[in-house]
């Protein structure tokens, strides 16, 4: 039997699952991200016992991250802000204890690849992946390649407009203080509002204003990508009552300048969650292995 390994490298937890695809998963375990020493260690110790049909692994981890194999640094979790854990040498380290072909990404370029397999991107050729949870990230694919370039993607770190009169909240990003993930991402909605989202009311005011947050910066991802689909993931958006929300904002912040019936019509189809919910991020890691084992 040949099958793959994923992780799922979070910052605040791991995921690792020995598979082929959602239907055929063999195992799968989640642990919480503490130091890079027992967090790794874990993992690779999940591994061990399947090393014998384990044709390769893929890890699609938190960053920022150096993608390029050309880099020295590259397969390395960088300039994160989670302690203890800038510049680990995750790929490195993964490789040399289970001695098999190791593929990497950002984690959402992963889950992006795993929605075009198996999920809502299927036949689909450009599109983009976007969490909205502990942080706002975005991986893409544009005519069939997953989107790199300089390093990676930084959805999550562009700025929007920020009103504030509106809101007068700065922001939680230790970078740059109120850009979209510093603005819409779970920690921003918890510490303006005083309580998680998940505690918060469907008629809590927190809501239209996340719902404008994630409109403008997919107002942005839509005029820069012009991706064929929109998919939401994350633990902010499994509140499912945003999808609608988000949609109309998305649309009169567009004012009817982007004249596609994807967008006029038919954004219901266009601005999604994703199709494998919480699994997309292992399953994805799933596919990098595949990838890399395949050529």
């Amino acid at each position: 039997m040949t099958v793959y390994g994923g992780i799922e490298a979070g910052g605040t937890k791991f995921v690792c699952a020995v598979g082929e695809s959602p239907e055929t998963i063999h195992d799968q375990i989640e642990f919480a991200t503490t130091t890079p020493e027992e967090t790794i260690g874990r993992a690779v110790e999940f591994f061990e016992s399947f090393i014998e049909e384990i044709a390769a692994v893929g890890i699609g981890s938190f960053g920022p991250v150096d993608p390029d194999p050309g880099s020295p640094s590259y397969g390395m979790i960088t300039t994160t802000p989670k302690p203890g854990w800038q510049n680990v040498d995750i790929l490195g380290r993964i490789g040399s204890a289970l001695s098999v072909p190791v593929a990497f990404d950002t984690d959402v370029n992963a889950a992006a690849l795993g929605e075009h397999r198996w999920g809502a991107a299927r036949g689909l050729h450009t599109f983009v992946y976007i969490t909205v949870g502990t942080g706002i990230g975005g991986g893409a694919m544009v005519e069939g390649s997953l989107l790199h370039g300089l390093v990676h993607p930084e959805m999550g770190h562009f700025r929007i407009p920020h009103d504030p009169e509106r809101d007068p909240f700065a922001g939680t990003c230790p970078f740059h203080g109120d850009c979209w993930e510093g603005l819409a991402a779970g920690p921003a909605i918890e510490e303006r509002w005083g309580a998680p989202g998940e505690d918060l009311p469907e008629d809590h005011p927190a809501w239209p204003l996340e719902a404008h947050y994630v409109a403008l910066g997919l107002m942005a991802v839509v005029c820069i990508i012009s991706p064929q689909r929109i998919i939401l993931g994350g633990g902010v958006m499994r509140r499912s009552f945003l999808f609608p929300l988000v949609r109309s904002e998305l649309q009169d912040l567009l004012n009817g300048y982007v004249q596609d019936p994807a967008i006029t019509e038919e954004i219901d189809a266009t601005v999604v969650p994703p199709a494998l919910g919480d699994r997309a991020g292992v399953l994805g890691a799933i596919a990098l292995a595949a990838r890399a084992r395949d050529g």
